[in-house]
């Protein structure tokens, strides 16, 4: 069969994949060379989402840049803006007050359940599981309308605001979460059932889009990529924040680093933020949810009415914006995808004079060209439907 083989003349073929190819999830581009379905080349080419972000956040001051953050990863807006807050307020040496810091908590993992939602979803339907897109769809459903209760919207929110918050979580928030917990642990039991041991789902999952823990940290993996991989690293435990510290939950770890290992720590992670969810709503104290400092957050709107202080700090807040001291920082969270890294660099002014961001899924979209070589055509929409690129957060 080798000889037959070496005696036909044949050519590689080169697949133009993208850039808007419904399969992707996002507007990016594969140039495959193939020999058969056996992929022998892939170059990777992104950008075609990018909207100038860094440059749009040194126009504006720095409070108004949060609603441009939560076009980075619109799965899981609310992680894009607390990242960001945390960086400003450790460049301000602030620290929000407790209760803030629990309300953050409990927001940020529902915003990383939706976002665990969505990939696990959309990956199942580019494989045909049409039910199990539904069913996620409708769990999605279910903690966009918590969220839309917290602060009136379901997508893009801008609810964090530096030293606080937009507003209080609503009266009886406790109760809502209690009466959606049985909906939803019976979703998510259904896709369970349905994926995880589906003969049709491991064929496709198991084995494909393998990566080795060394490639994966040479590359710069972080979040359920890296993990999936047997690398124990969350920055939730490795550098806590917020009250991550105080709270007890797992980290779940795969073994071979390929797509059902990917999966398997979605899911479970999934398990463990509704765990952290019970623990913060459990442990939340009452208090204020805004740092007591005229000078980086504005007075409440009855003060602001009724109050001269209060209504020339509201307005030197809004045109000037607040004004850090001279410096620089970086402050990496945890995401969704991985490590969510904010670099800002303050000159003194009201405006940003850089906002470098570390988006986790560039880094995982840099090693497709390794992952798929060799493997099947086909390999390559599960594989990069777990490795979960979103195009606003990769391209900004």
């Amino acid at each position: 069969m080798g000889d037959l083989k070496e005696d036909l003349h044949s050519d590689y073929m080169v697949l133009n994949m993208g850039p808007s190819h419904p399969a992707t999830h996002g507007t990016v581009k594969f140039l495959l060379t193939l020999d058969g379905e056996t992929i022998i080349d892939c170059i990777v080419e992104v950008g075609y989402l990018h909207r100038g972000f860094e440059k749009m956040c040194e126009s504006v001051t720095w409070t108004n840049v949060f609603p441009y953050t939560d076009r980075l990863n619109y799965c899981s807006a609310i992680m894009n803006n607390i990242g960001y807050a945390l960086a400003v307020e450790k460049l301000l040496g602030i620290e929000c007050t407790e209760r803030c810091q629990y309300i953050r908590v409990v927001t940020n993992e529902l915003s990383r359940i939706s976002d665990h939602y969505t990939n696990i979803a959309a990956a199942a339907l580019e494989l045909g599981a049409l039910t199990v897109f539904i069913y996620f769809v409708e769990t999605r459903e279910i903690i966009w309308d918590l969220l839309e209760k917290v602060c009136g919207a379901r997508l893009t929110s801008s609810y964090i605001r530096i030293g606080g918050l937009m507003c209080d979580l609503p009266p009886n928030f406790d109760e809502d979460l209690q009466a959606v917990y049985p909906k939803l642990d019976s979703l998510f039991d259904d896709v369970d059932k349905l994926l995880t041991k589906n003969r049709i789902f491991l064929d496709r999952m198991r084995d494909t889009g393998i990566i080795s823990k060394e490639s994966a940290i040479s590359f710069g993996f972080t979040g359920p990529c890296l993990r999936a991989c047997g690398v124990d690293y969350d920055i939730r435990k490795a550098q806590p924040y917020l009250v991550y510290d105080k709270i007890d939950f797992d980290i779940p770890l795969g073994t071979t680093g390929d797509n059902f290992d990917r999966y398997l720590v979605r899911m479970e992670e999934i398990k463990q933020s509704f765990i952290i969810i019970k623990q913060a709503m459990k442990d939340m104290p009452d208090g204020p949810i805004n740092v007591d400092n005229p000078y980086t957050r504005q007075p409440s709107k009855q003060d602001a009415y009724t109050k001269m202080e209060e209504m020339i700090a509201h307005f030197k807040l809004t045109i000037e914006g607040l004004k850090p001291p001279v410096g620089e920082v970086y402050l990496g969270t945890e995401a969704a995808n991985g490590e969510l890294g904010f670099y800002l660099v303050s000159d003194g002014t009201g405006k940003p004079y850089k906002c470098r961001v570390r988006p986790p899924c560039f880094t995982m979209t840099a090693a497709v060209e390794e992952i798929m070589r060799g493997q099947m055509l086909a390999d390559i929409i599960p594989t990069f439907d777990m490795l979960n690129m979103i195009g606003g957060e990769c391209d900004r």
